[in-house]
């Protein structure tokens, strides 16, 4: 494992407080209007709340806002999370506006501004050991593998640009990443065309994208997933 930088172990934290709690002050307005329109057209919650596995691999809940309706079949079961993402949802995704409310998970200590996203408990179990040592530092409200196309990114790519950025993090690092990630949501304001439809579209969690690249055998894929339900029913 790297040293830690002096800015790693002693001004990130800082710094990730005053720009959470600075970003409430200044954006309380932005808050207020999301919440409001994710009411009248998705209802409550507004708040989606989520098991995400954080630093140390300690559960959090993820805060975010609501981009799905609660729609089930005949059986009462979920529809896919394709049928259930509304445009409205897409739209908050495309403009990063659902993330709003994971500030509140940055000053709780759960998450940093920048690290490797918190990916979900059933796609930790199928990362390998080297995979799963992104979780050796706070997960971000972005990150490095944000900048490069965030859903539209294969896998392994995603997962060795989250091991690129905890090999060497610096204030320097981390700046860029926010400016670069500033700078990639004002460009998908311009529409949902290319990549940008991608980056919004529900991906196939990593279980599945292995199971369909016959990376694991379906043996191996049920004993994962039954792990992955065994580590939440054990935090409740």
């Amino acid at each position: 494992m790297e040293k830690a930088t002096f800015y790693e172990k002693y001004t990130k934290r800082l710094l990730d407080i005053l720009c959470a709690a600075a970003a409430i002050a200044v954006f309380w307005w932005l808050y207020l209007i999301v919440a409001l329109l994710v009411l009248v057209k998705l209802g409550r919650p507004v708040i989606f709340q989520q098991p995400r596995p954080g630093k140390g691999e300690k559960i959090f809940r993820l805060y975010k806002f609501r981009t799905m309706t609660d729609a089930r079949d005949a059986q009462g079961r979920l529809l896919p999370d394709t049928v259930r993402l509304t445009r409205f949802g897409k739209a908050l995704r495309a403009t990063s506006l659902d993330e709003l409310p994971e500030v509140l998970n940055i000053l709780k200590g759960d998450m940093s501004i920048i690290g490797p996203r918190p990916q979900l408990v059933r796609d930790m179990v199928f990362m390998t050991p080297e995979q799963r040592r992104r979780h050796s530092v706070r997960p971000g409200l972005s990150g490095l593998a944000q900048t490069r196309g965030r859903n539209a990114l294969p896998w392994e790519e995603k997962l060795t640009a989250d091991l690129e950025y905890i090999r060497h993090i610096t204030f320097l690092g981390d700046a860029k990443i926010v400016l670069d990630t500033v700078k990639q949501v004002f460009l998908r304001q311009k529409g949902m065309e290319g990549s940008t439809a991608d980056e919004v579209a529900v991906t196939d969690d990593l279980g599945d994208y292995l199971l369909k690249c016959g990376r694991v055998t379906r043996e191996e894929y049920d004993s994962k997933q039954a792990q992955a339900k065994e580590i939440l029913r054990r935090q409740k």
